[in-house]
């Protein structure tokens, strides 16, 4: 595998040509890997994300297994939120629970903003030892303003989202505030993670595909603005995940992040049109290829590569991240399908 200094998917981010399409997956440390299964049956997830040492063992498995081309930090989106006086636990089969949601003005003047590190000193510890050891290039992250704002306003993950929405139609001055102080949040955070050692940020804004065009561009799209022209001056490639975006795309390309997150809901072909070819692609596989047969997984990944045309800028990934049930071998036929394009 190539060092970070000679990276194809850092060169592939910066919309440089590379040799072979570079790819890694979402999810790709831990659910679907026996060495990970194994290790939960003595530590629990609260107790790895907790621990440095662990974090930086699940973070490195996959790029012992498979030829990835980066190493994605095991990590919660969540976790920075301790630094801001928030309370929650990661419940099992659940996921974030937030102790005391957010759901008056009071609330949101109640939280603090930390210093960067201080945000999740743990995680900043873990990406240095992950750096130390890593052949490929490490890749940190932070949730994005609204999906931490939902999971704060909701108190729990959430399908119809009316709560935040109802919070941010009724109380739209203290929803400014809230996503100003997790925009400030975020950036601290990734900046920590970056002088430590990442590559190159992602910020997951995963549950923004809920939102309208005019409630993003409106009421979302600054603060994740913010969020990237506050990390511009680092030196790394900066990338916008979402789910459901096919409607917001061209608003989310003018956030100014270096490379859009597309999902399996739109072509890649047709997205890269839409973000522009001034910035790259990441994407797109819908994750359930992966369970069907082996046949299906490589002309839905030849597919994809056929549509990113060997252009300059594109990263290989699922639309989403690696299913829990997800074949070993699969996961294996995936990575060569895509380097051997």
């Amino acid at each position: 595998m190539p060092p970070a200094r000679a990276s194809r998917f850092l060169d592939a981010a910066r919309g440089r040509a590379v040799d072979r399409t570079p790819i890694w997956m979402m999810r790709q440390a831990g659910r679907s890997l026996p060495e990970y299964r194994k290790l939960r049956e003595t530590h629990r997830l609260v107790d790895i994300v907790a621990d440095p040492d662990l974090c930086a063992e699940v973070t490195l498995q996959p790029v012992r297994r498979f030829d990835v081309d980066a190493a994605v930090m095991f990590a919660d989106i969540m976790l920075p939120l301790a630094g801001m006086g928030v309370g929650f636990e990661l419940v099992e089969d659940v996921g974030p629970v937030i102790a005391e949601p957010i759901r008056t003005p009071a609330a949101v003047d109640r939280l603090c903003v930390p210093e960067g590190e201080e945000a999740a000193p743990q995680v900043i510890a873990a990406v240095r030892r992950v750096v130390a050891e890593s052949p490929v290039p490490v890749i940190c992250f932070s949730g994005a303003p609204f999906t931490l704002a939902s999971y704060l306003i909701e108190g729990r993950p959430s399908r119809d989202f009316q709560l935040v929405k109802r919070f941010m139609y009724q109380e739209p001055q203290a929803f400014e505030r809230l996503l100003a102080k997790l925009a400030a949040m975020a950036a601290g955070y990734l900046a920590a993670q970056v002088a430590a050692g990442a590559a190159a940020i992602q910020l997951f804004d995963s549950w923004v595909g809920a939102l309208s065009l005019e409630d993003y561009e409106e009421r979302v799209q600054p603060h994740t603005r913010a969020v990237f022209a506050a990390t511009s001056g680092l030196g790394v490639p900066r990338i916008h995940f979402g789910t459901g975006t096919a409607g917001l795309l061209e608003a989310i390309a003018a956030t100014g992040c270096d490379v859009v997150s597309l999902d399996w809901r739109v072509p890649l072909d047709a997205g890269w049109r839409r973000v522009g070819y001034d910035r790259g692609v990441q994407g797109n596989l819908d994750p359930a290829v992966l369970l069907g047969p082996p046949e299906l997984v490589r002309s839905r990944t030849v597919d994809v590569l056929r549509r990113a045309g060997g252009r300059p800028g594109h990263i290989f990934n699922l639309g989403h991240g690696v299913l829990p049930e997800t074949p070993l071998e699969n996961l294996e036929l995936l990575v060569e399908t895509v380097h051997a394009a």
